[in-house]
C-alpha cells in the first residue's frame, strides 16, 4: 500500500512539473492542464463532492469526483460514489465553455426502506448495495487568468446491476462548483 502511494506521488509530482513546464513555454495562464473543484452545492445535501480533471487537449478532458455523504438526516440514501467522466469542451478558450460528458458512477446505497404506518418507523430490510451506472451530462465552466475555475453541471444515469435491490433506479448529479486549475 505505502509503495502504491509514494509511485502515485511521485508520477502526479511528475505531470503537474511538466504541465508547468509547458505552461511556461507557451505562456497562456489558460492553458494549465489540472484542476481541482469543490461541488458548493453539496453541502445542503449533508454531503461533500470533490472533482479533480486532467485536461487532455483544447477541446476534451478526463476527470473523477467523489461523493461523500456525512449527514444521513439530509441525505438518507446514498452512503458515496466515484465518478470517472470524459468532457468534451465547444468554448474558444481552452478547455472550458459549454461541456458535454458521457460518465460512471460507482455508488454506495442504502438497500430497501420499509416504513411503518403506525409507528412512523423506517428500518433498512436489505444491506448496503454497491451498483455501477452510466450517464451523460451537460454543464458550463469558466476559468479567469488567475486559474480561477466557476461552473455548473447537470447530469443523469441509470443504475445498471442492482436498482431492484434499493428504492432507486437512477442517478441524478449536479453542482455549482468553484475550483482552481494549475
Amino acid at each position: 500500500m505505502k509503495k502504491t502511494f509514494v509511485i502515485s506521488v511521485i508520477l502526479f509530482s511528475f505531470l503537474a512539473g511538466k504541465a508547468q513546464n509547458q505552461n511556461e513555454i507557451n505562456g497562456n495562464p489558460y492553458e494549465k492542464n489540472n484542476e481541482v473543484t469543490l461541488n458548493l452545492f453539496s453541502p445542503l445535501m449533508g454531503a461533500v463532492e470533490v472533482s479533480y480533471e486532467r485536461h487532455l487537449n483544447k477541446k476534451s478532458s478526463l476527470g473523477s469526483s467523489f461523493f461523500y455523504v456525512y449527514d444521513t438526516k439530509l441525505n438518507p440514501d446514498l452512503n458515496y460514489y466515484a465518478s470517472p467522466y470524459y468532457r468534451m469542451y465547444f468554448g474558444k478558450k481552452y478547455s472550458s465553455g459549454f461541456f458535454v460528458e458521457g460518465f460512471g458512477v460507482i455508488s454506495s446505497i442504502d438497500g430497501d426502506k420499509v416504513f411503518g404506518t403506525e409507528d412512523k418507523s423506517t428500518f433498512t430490510e436489505k444491506p448496503d448495495v454497491f451498483d455501477l451506472s452510466l450517464g451523460v451530462g451537460l454543464g458550463g465552466k469558466w476559468v479567469t487568468k488567475g486559474g480561477l475555475i466557476y461552473g455548473a453541471n447537470l447530469g443523469w444515469g441509470k443504475q445498471l446491476f442492482n436498482s431492484d435491490k434499493t428504492d432507486h433506479d437512477q442517478v441524478v448529479k449536479f453542482g455549482i462548483n468553484l475550483g482552481y486549475r494549475f
